[in-house]
């Protein structure tokens, strides 16, 4: 069965997706990702998590769509850097619920959250309406935290060391999908930044530059391949498959 995207169907079509379709919702940020990577760094690592988790589940017979990507968020630790666009967290968790109860009407069976932005203050956005999510259309909310250990110990060994910003990590992913964006020529001069953002964040740390990170990215960027990218985006997709299944498995919450 093919994957759409949902902002492409007309309304009738869209009247006529089955009452079991997954929906999936790209989730990112603009912000700062060293010298080398867009600013849109998040929102393409999403968007490829929801294709390669959207397809897995189509090749499982069932019918998905994909949103068109939420990019804007609460993306404090990046706010001192030009282009990066911060809002308000509190606004991200109206947003998700309000999506996921207008896709309750046309019967989607669940909504999945492809998110790939890790600042602490998104992610208790993100969480917010997936743990209180009541609604009566009995549309299940999806979202596979990568920060938690069941999903991340399936990455990479930079994603775990929590030294993965913008490095190794990121960048290959970016190399797979859109390697036209990638400086290639600043990614191959960038020395390894080995500080783990996710310890510094454990320590109290508000911002990169706190952080140990003064030019916004941590982890080895130059180490980064193509190869690698399009492994971890399988791996991504898998771990998208596996939570959605998980949750349809389940007994909707009254």
């Amino acid at each position: 069965m093919p994957v759409r995207e949902l902002a492409t169907l007309t309304w009738e079509e869209a009247r006529d997706l089955g009452r079991g379709a997954v929906a999936i919702l790209p989730v990112g940020a603009i912000e700062a990702h060293g010298p080398h990577l867009p600013l849109a760094t998040d929102v393409i690592i999403a968007e490829a998590m929801a294709r390669r988790g959207a397809e897995r589940l189509a090749a499982r017979g069932m019918e998905v769509v994909i949103l068109p990507a939420v990019s804007y968020s609460f993306a404090g630790f990046a706010a001192g850097f030009p282009g990066t666009v911060s809002v308000d967290a509190a606004r991200l968790p109206g947003l998700v619920r309000d999506i996921g109860t207008s896709l309750g009407r046309l019967g989607v069976a669940a909504l999945a959250l492809a998110n790939a932005h890790l600042d602490p203050g998104h992610l208790e956005a993100l969480r917010c309406p997936v743990r209180d999510w009541r609604d009566d259309t009995r549309v299940r909310m999806v979202f596979p935290d990568l920060t938690d250990r069941r999903w991340g110990s399936r990455l990479t060994p930079e994603f775990k060391s929590g030294a993965c910003h913008a490095g190794q990590f990121e960048t290959s992913i970016v190399l797979a999908v859109r390697p036209e964006l990638v400086r290639r020529d600043l990614m191959a001069r960038l020395s390894s930044n080995p500080v783990s953002l996710s310890a510094a964040i454990r320590g109290g740390k508000t911002s990169f530059e706190e952080a140990g990170g003064p030019a916004a990215y941590f982890g080895d960027p130059a180490a980064a391949t193509p190869e690698e990218g399009r492994n971890t985006i399988d791996i991504l997709g898998g771990i998208l498959e596996d939570a959605v299944v998980a949750a349809l498995r389940e007994e909707p919450r009254p």
